[in-house]
């Protein structure tokens, strides 16, 4: 109990909580990634802006994690933020899709955000949950307080539109978590 930090047993170590420095160090080094995020689910760069900043606050004020979840945590504070901003829900009318204007400085990824862009609200948020940041469908249903039925039919509806979109011919072979992640890791990078 009052052994030194390290004389720790390291199952010890492991279950350390985040601090407010480990949150921002993650807010810092992710910006670009969580920023697309919050945009992506938004459609607005405005309100992507006040939903990352938002999720950083929450992620610092809110619940103690630990240190190895706090990137997690911090990646499901800005998707409950920009759920609170938007509401989407599937038995709102049809929202006539964004025009989305993505400056990412990468051309494939300004063409996925571009067709991300175009689906519906609810729709966008069930395909960036569930097909780019891989939630389950049970999951994607309880974030967004719907049915199962409705993230599924949501996601299908996406996925269609998706493949419909002019996106560059390696983007299509590929699953679409790999794109998403072979994309987002080469606009950090930069």
């Amino acid at each position: 109990m009052f052994c030194s930090r390290s004389r720790r047993n390291p199952r010890q170590q492991v279950n350390e909580y985040a601090t407010q420095s480990d949150f921002q160090k993650i807010f810092s080094e992710d910006m670009a990634g969580l920023h697309l995020l919050a945009y992506l689910l938004t459609a607005d760069s405005d309100m992507a802006e006040q939903v990352f900043v938002a999720g950083l606050e929450d992620s610092i004020h809110g619940n103690p994690v630990f240190r190895q979840w706090a990137r997690s945590w911090s990646q499901r504070a800005i998707i409950k933020r920009a759920i609170k901003a938007v509401s989407p829900s599937p038995h709102e009318p049809q929202i006539a899709p964004v025009s989305v204007q993505p400056q990412t400085g990468k051309p494939d990824l300004d063409l996925l955000v571009q067709a991300v862009g175009k689906l519906s609200t609810f729709e966008r948020f069930v395909f960036v949950l569930s097909v780019l940041e891989g939630y389950s469908v049970s999951e994607c249903a309880t974030l967004l307080a719907c049915t199962l039925r409705e993230v599924v039919s949501a996601r299908a509806t996406a996925l269609k539109d998706m493949a419909a979109a002019e996106l560059p011919e390696f983007v299509m072979p590929q699953p679409p978590v790999a794109v998403w992640k072979s994309l987002f890791t080469s606009a950090q990078a930069s």
